[in-house]
């Protein structure tokens, strides 16, 4: 039985149409900027989101890798369930989901994975659909331009929990992409437009991007507290067990 992409065909058209090709610009864009600074031996990718480098290219680690559930064209450099990573066990030291939970139906599985296989302190990027702001009217749109069969959006608030309950400290958030779900508009919103939705309207926002870090907690062994014989103070008499015996003489 021939494995499907973990998004549908739908989407992979979408992205080439210019609303999809405008996001997945921006998205390269704020993705470069959490990148930069993370170092170690390999960064993980999970699902062909756009091009197989449009992500990856900017990962400073030394190996980089794409694991999807399908091969492609310019596809996957691994071929797997992105629920059942065949990846060991903390070794990967950044992990990049782009809109991975906003198609699936076992984001948790993903997100325990995702913690299982991060090295100490190894960091997380994902990249998903607001489930309000101007995209939230895509329903009552037809034709709207939202990727189709996003059935599964991820509320921000519930990944922050999740996130907090697996031991991942969050960095921070960024919303961004302030256009109109209408697939007619070509024009690209500029860079000043975005600058002022991210400052003055950010709920407005079409997508997010959050970012986390794993936590070790170190097991700090504790040390026996060993009673100290006390210490005789010069100039006083030391401390003794004997008793005294006292005669007393009768009267006869």
């Amino acid at each position: 039985m021939e494995q499907s992409s973990h998004y549908p065909e739908s989407v992979q058209q979408w992205l080439k149409t210019p609303l999809g090709e405008s996001l997945v610009q921006q998205e390269s864009r704020i993705v470069e900027e959490a990148l930069d600074g993370i170092f170690g031996e390999q960064c993980l990718q999970l699902g062909l989101w756009g091009a197989q480098n449009t992500f990856l290219r900017y990962a400073r680690t030394q190996r980089n890798w794409l694991i999807d559930e399908a091969v492609s064209d310019g596809g996957p450099s691994v071929i797997g369930r992105l629920h059942r990573l065949p990846v060991s066990s903390d070794t990967i030291d950044c992990v990049v989901l782009p809109h991975v939970l906003d198609y699936s139906d076992r984001p948790h599985a993903i997100l325990r994975e995702v913690e299982r296989v991060l090295t100490a302190h190894g960091h997380l990027v994902i990249l998903g659909f607001k489930t309000g702001g101007l995209w939230g009217v895509r329903r009552l749109i037809p034709g709207a331009g939202l990727p189709p069969d996003a059935h599964h959006l991820v509320p921000e608030r519930r990944l922050r929990d999740w996130l907090k309950l697996l031991d991942l400290r969050i960095h921070g958030v960024t919303r961004f992409f302030f256009r109109w779900p209408l697939p007619g508009i070509r024009r690209a919103t500029s860079s000043r437009w975005e600058q002022r939705g991210q400052r003055w309207w950010p709920e407005l926002a079409a997508c997010y991007m959050l970012t986390a870090q794993k936590r070790v907690s170190t097991l700090t062994p504790v040390r026996p507290v060993w009673r100290s014989k006390p210490k005789v103070v010069p100039g006083l008499a030391e401390t003794t067990n004997r008793v005294s015996r006292i005669r007393f003489d009768q009267d006869s």
